[in-house]
């Protein structure tokens, strides 16, 4: 029964995969109407990220953002959907990588490269790196595996179309030395700027306005397996259209000081989104964690941390 629906989801994604784009961006502008004006998905949220996030922009031009927002969240959806069926000339032309050049020339010197990426413009379509770089390397990326089996499958056969693999995130480090026994040299995508869980939690930092929990663990990898680190910065050309350019943040991750590399990818990060403000996904809640609940939840005499008490009772507790 499971590999049924599976089978019925693919299917119909690919049959509406195989309509053309210009078709497609029409379903889009109707898929557009739905989330932004019918049911409204997160728009207080939404509303609240840009507020927040750009404290020196009006009324008027953080609706202009927001509505910017929907258009290229329902492009992305229906981009996505396209993957599976298209062919390699139109990806090439579509989604252009910049500084391969460099990826090239590292990976034939022997070392492998650790790429930082936001869920910022089409981060699916990147997966077509390895139409672009050297078949000596293996292309791909980390990910986390989503709770629908069905719904894994298929992005699993989006994201692993063009000859990338598809790391999930428990396996990273297992994989990378598996790779590095073999001599195999790998560029892998790490999209970072997900909320980490509480125990995850080592580092904050200033993004977008915001004292923000981060991930770590990119630059902790990087500088286990010794891999070059880059910061992949994406922009939107036009409907339809990506470049993705490698910028070379340092060869000797080791040499860097603990979150350094971290806070760098997020300064480049911010710098991207500054450019085209309604390419970032913004309905993901990014700051849901806060430093004053972390503060409520950490034992200071223990270094724990709560993670399982609700946050009222906490807040009880410290006012008791």
């Amino acid at each position: 029964m499971k590999k049924a629906l599976y089978y019925i989801i693919y299917s119909v994604t690919y049959l509406i995969s195989l309509l053309p784009l210009w078709l497609l961006y029409g379903l889009s502008e109707f898929i557009y109407v739905v989330i932004f004006h019918l049911i409204k998905y997160r728009r207080p949220l939404v509303q609240k990220h840009l507020k927040e996030s750009f404290p020196e922009k009006s009324t008027t031009e953080l609706k202009k953002i927001e509505r910017e927002f929907y258009q290229w969240f329902s492009d992305y959806l229906v981009e996505s959907i396209k993957m599976l069926s298209m062919s390699k000339r139109q990806m090439r032309r579509r989604m252009v990588f910049k500084g391969i050049d460099v990826v090239d020339q590292i990976v034939k010197e022997g070392q492998s490269c650790a790429v930082y990426l936001g869920h910022y413009c089409n981060w699916e379509w990147v997966t077509s790196l390895p139409l672009w770089v050297t078949p000596e390397a293996q292309c791909g990326q980390i990910y986390h595996p989503l709770e629908n089996s069905d719904y894994d499958k298929l992005f699993l056969n989006l994201r692993q179309r063009w000859g990338a693999v598809s790391i999930p995130m428990a396996d990273t480090l297992r994989q990378l030395i598996s790779y590095r026994q073999q001599k195999k040299q790998v560029v892998i995508g790490y999209i970072s700027d997900q909320v980490p869980f509480w125990n995850n939690i080592h580092h904050w930092l200033p993004f977008l306005h915001h004292d923000t929990p981060v991930l770590t663990g990119t630059e902790r990898l990087a500088r286990k397996v010794n891999h070059a680190v880059f910061y992949m910065d994406v922009r939107r050309v036009k409907r339809g259209y990506y470049e993705a350019e490698f910028k070379l943040i340092t060869r000797e991750p080791k040499k860097k000081k603990e979150f350094e590399l971290t806070d760098i990818y997020f300064q480049m990060l911010e710098a991207s989104i500054r450019q085209q403000p309604a390419c970032y996904l913004w309905t993901h809640n990014r700051w849901k964690r806060t430093h004053e609940e972390y503060n409520l939840r950490l034992n200071p005499e223990t270094g724990i941390l709560d993670i399982t008490t609700p946050l009222e009772e906490l807040i009880q507790k410290k006012s008791s």
